[in-house]
């Protein structure tokens, strides 16, 4: 994951926070390849940029803003603490306040699942959930108001949503929305995590294109306003 770049589901859309550290026209060619490489997440999206202390020029919001119009993307606001940035957005048209940044709690209604009540010695305290035996493959869903346990993969095109945590005991490539509820103490862990799309309550992020990569266990979860992976000690 990009560290200079987070994402976050917020009512009016996509908040989209940029380090202060960086030039603004590698930050900005970061994020239009990423755009690029999700262009169906992406399409019809609302941002706003949280700039934080960093200094943008007119000229270069315009660019970011038509950079991004040419993708089908709206630059609804600019949040930061820079006269420079604000007064620049400011003159684009562009907000430069959102009263209360509230993120989404749920991509879409989740439906109930009758559960059984399980089986479990009374010293342990269990929680419930749904578990499921086999690989989900494109085209199928699983909506769980507790934990959701995948024993198999989340193939391109399954989506498994879950109030509590998702674990997969295989490789995660589908879109994984945990806590949907809220819960940003949730995680997501898989065998090889990466997903399409992977949420946190509010929070929301895409793996990276890097054909490099070696799969290995990993742990999603909310830290510091925002999901960072870390190696799963299974």
């Amino acid at each position: 994951m990009d560290d200079s770049i987070t994402l976050k589901g917020i009512n009016d859309g996509l908040l989209v926070t940029i380090t202060p550290d960086g030039r603004w026209a590698d930050v900005a060619s970061r994020l239009t390849t990423l755009i690029d490489t999700q262009e169906n997440f992406f399409r019809g999206a609302q941002v706003t940029l949280a700039l934080g202390s960093r200094e943008v020029r007119r000229h270069e919001l315009a660019n970011m803003q038509k950079a991004l119009a040419k993708r089908d993307v709206v630059l609804r606001a600019v949040l930061g603490e820079s006269d420079t940035t604000l007064n620049s957005a400011r003159r684009l048209g562009l907000e430069t306040e959102l009263g209360a940044v509230t993120a989404d709690a749920s991509a879409e209604p989740i439906d109930p699942m009758p559960l059984r009540p399980p089986s479990i010695d009374p010293e342990e305290h269990g929680t419930p959930g749904v578990l499921i035996d086999h690989t989900l493959r494109n085209g199928r869903t699983v909506h769980s108001r507790g934990h959701a346990v995948i024993l198999g993969d989340v193939n391109a095109g399954a989506v498994v949503v879950a109030a509590g945590d998702v674990i997969v005991w295989g490789r995660l490539r589908g879109v994984v929305h945990a806590g949907c509820e809220g819960d940003e103490s949730a995680v997501v862990c898989a065998l090889d995590l990466y997903p399409t799309q992977l949420r946190i309550a509010g929070y929301i992020t895409i793996s990276p294109e890097d054909k490099r990569r070696k799969p290995q266990p990993e742990k999603a979860l909310v830290r510091n306003d925002r999901i960072e992976a870390e190696a799963w000690e299974i």
